[in-house]
């Protein structure tokens, strides 16, 4: 374990059965629509490498980068787009994938936006969604991989200031990293 990371919440094995399960629920859902998955980057781009790896139907696969978090913890309120998509998605069936869902201000933005684009459907597929108490999300994803705590969680694509990407697992990372 990374000496900066208080506890491991997500092993590589939980990791893997919950996007083999994800997998399976789009390619049922999906089955002759050849989705677009849209991974928001930076953070989502490992989960949707083996996302796309567990749908077992034709799908393609375009980026966006947003941000909204700058090297803070807490997200500003305001999105940025740094990447568009390269694709059109006019009668497209598109699914955000995205790596963990906060307050879904973002993700809600994304949907607008997408959907103004005249997409046949947007869906959402969040690997982890922060459980707040007292907070219900901007935005209910349509597959959802698993819950973890409200706590500052990294690993498997999550970071803090750009570190701990790289990590295999998803942790709590320890406050006096981003209490400095």
């Amino acid at each position: 374990m990374h000496p900066d990371v208080e506890s491991v919440i997500l092993s590589e094995e939980d990791i893997k059965q919950i996007v083999t399960r994800l997998g399976a629920e789009i390619s049922a859902d999906f089955a002759d629509k050849n989705p677009l998955i849209v991974a928001v980057l930076r953070g989502a781009f490992v989960f949707t490498a083996d996302l796309v790896r567990a749908i077992t139907v034709p799908c393609t696969v375009d980026f966006m980068a947003v941000s909204s978090y700058g090297d803070g913890v807490k997200s500003s309120g305001v999105v940025r787009i740094v990447k568009d998509l390269d694709t059109k998605i006019e009668g497209r069936h598109v699914i955000i994938a995205e790596d963990i869902l906060d307050s879904g201000l973002t993700l809600s933005y994304l949907v607008d936006l997408l959907k103004g684009r005249d997409a046949a459907s947007v869906s959402i597929c969040a690997f982890s969604i922060k459980d707040v108490a007292g907070h219900t999300p901007a935005v209910v994803p349509d597959y959802v991989g698993t819950h973890v705590p409200d706590e500052f969680i990294v690993g498997y694509g999550l970071d803090y200031a750009e570190h701990y990407r790289n990590l295999p697992y998803v942790g709590v990372l320890k406050p006096e990293v981003y209490n400095k």
